[in-house]
């Protein structure tokens, strides 16, 4: 396969990311709203190549139901198993990684763009952005078929950038609600969790069509991804970077989340 350049991938045209007015309003929306998503950003041609690797490699992907607290982290023995600390949700994914991307995919071809990079250090206030040191967690593309689902949690990492590839005919939504806990204070705000599991805060949802960009700061806003309804995958791509050079997963997150 040909490997396309950027201006194949993105519309440049449409999406100006390398003017200083487009990157102002861009920045501006994240810092408001928390989330900034750029509907369209993928051309359709790329689009439908990834979306066609995608089905290519469903088969190689590592499937995963886990149950873990929202802060995705040990239990805290100080509390209770029920308590909203320590009380379990589910998530269930299907995941391929960095490694099984093809050379001259197109989403290999968006990662190590220098325009791409450049601006999302603008938005993200980042000197630099790294690639991972290890062969899974750079770029990973995620599977969720009917019934599986991301549960409530928060980011440990300060902002996470998607690309929606494919929708799935029903559920698969994603909803948030911003500014629950203060991670950085030790502010946890265990009340305000214990209300959106149960139900009783009102979540907002976020409307994503396929060929979006989203960037999310998740680390102090709560999330989830809706059960997946119907027959068709929901296929979301996660594009993970570093300020640092050299840095990895530990050898056993990578079992825990990738199985290798």
């Amino acid at each position: 396969m040909k490997i396309m350049n950027v201006e194949e991938v993105i519309d440049l045209k449409s999406h100006q990311i390398t003017e200083s007015i487009y990157l102002q309003k861009c920045k501006e929306k994240l810092e408001r709203d928390g989330v900034l998503v750029i509907e369209n950003f993928i051309r359709p041609q790329a689009l439908d190549k990834i979306r066609v690797e995608g089905k290519e490699k469903q088969g190689l992907a590592f499937y995963t139901n886990q149950q873990h607290n929202v802060f995705i982290s040990d239990a805290d023995p100080r509390y209770s198993n029920d308590h909203i600390r320590n009380k379990l949700v589910k998530s269930s994914k299907g995941c391929i990684t960095d490694d099984q991307i093809a050379v001259d995919s197109v989403l290999r071809t968006l990662y190590n763009s220098e325009i791409f990079r450049s601006f999302l250090k603008v938005l993200l206030d980042e000197k630099e952005l790294h690639a991972y040191d290890d062969e899974c967690s750079s770029i990973n593309l995620h599977y969720a078929s009917e019934g599986q689902e991301l549960g409530w949690h928060f980011d440990n990492s300060s902002f996470a950038t998607t690309l929606l590839i494919q929708k799935p005919e029903g559920g698969g939504e994603f909803q948030y609600i911003r500014d629950v806990r203060n991670a950085d204070n030790g502010e946890m705000n265990f009340s305000s969790v214990e209300k959106v599991l149960s139900g009783e805060t009102k979540a907002n949802i976020l409307a994503i069509e396929p060929g979006a960009l989203v960037l999310f700061r998740g680390r102090n806003a709560i999330h989830r991804v809706t059960p997946t309804k119907g027959d068709t995958t929901r296929m979301m791509v996660v594009l993970a970077y570093n300020n640092k050079p050299g840095i990895s997963l530990s050898a056993s997150a990578r079992k825990t989340f990738y199985g290798k």
